[in-house]
Order: C-alpha cells, then sequence, then structure tokens
C-alpha cells in the first residue's frame, strides 16, 4: 500500500465515522473505529477510550441538532486534521473546532482537540499583548 492510498483510507475512516456519529446520534459506530488504547488529548487532560466515548455519547443527546460544517479534511500518512464549525441548537454557541487524529491499522489510536467559541476568537488573537 502506498503513501498515497493510506491517507485517503484514513481520510475516508474519519468522514465515515463523523458521518455515523451524526446521523445516528450514537457511539456504537464509532467504538470499533478506536484502538483498545485510544487516548484523546485536550488542553485540560487527556482521556482514556471507554472516557472518551462515554462524553461523546453524553454531549449527543443536547447536541442532537447541531449543525456541523466541515471546513478542511486533510490527511498526510497516519494523520487526518478535521477542521469543523458548529452551530449548537437553541441559540448556543457557534464554535470552531480543530480535531487531529492518528490512525494505525486503520484503527484511531491518538487524538487531539482543540475548541474554540467563534464569539470569543478576537480576544484569542490577541493573547501575546497580556504577555508584555
Amino acid at each position: 500500500m502506498t503513501i498515497e492510498n493510506l491517507t485517503t483510507d484514513n481520510k475516508t475512516i474519519i468522514q465515515q465515522a463523523l458521518a455515523g456519529l451524526l446521523t445516528s446520534g450514537s457511539t456504537e459506530g464509532l467504538e470499533p473505529l478506536l484502538s483498545r488504547d485510544f487516548v484523546h488529548h485536550r488542553p485540560d487532560r487527556d482521556s482514556t477510550r471507554s472516557e472518551w466515548l462515554a462524553s461523546i455519547q453524553a454531549a449527543l443527546v443536547p447536541l442532537a441538532d447541531q449543525q456541523v460544517e466541515v471546513l478542511h479534511l486533510l490527511a498526510d500518512d497516519d494523520h487526518v486534521v478535521m477542521h469543523t464549525r458548529r452551530r449548537l441548537p437553541d441559540g448556543g454557541p457557534e464554535i470552531v473546532v480543530v480535531d487531529i487524529l492518528r490512525l494505525a491499522d486503520g484503527l484511531v489510536v491518538e487524538a487531539w482537540e482543540t475548541i474554540e467559541p467563534v464569539a470569543d476568537a478576537a480576544s484569542h488573537l490577541t493573547w501575546w499583548q497580556l504577555v508584555r
């Protein structure tokens, strides 16, 4: 298998996982795509496979009507980067999410996530001014 095929396959795996998650409202289809030693990294803490699946499932119920727009889906070798804009239901904030996923043998082994409310973006662009 070439790197180009691997990259395309990994991108397809992530596209199918997101589509299944959003259409089913369940992590059931996502679970088999995660390795047993999967780790989810966030700036505040890491979580295990079971912890992450539980948190995603809990969030799916109140977020069932969210609109997800995939802005970029990029793949390079064993990494896939997904940049989405999400409009939360019931007037909730609009957020931008960047997910970085590392795959091995067709399974997601690591994921990193950054979430930013669109309303806070301007203040986050000037963080370095606070350092002076």
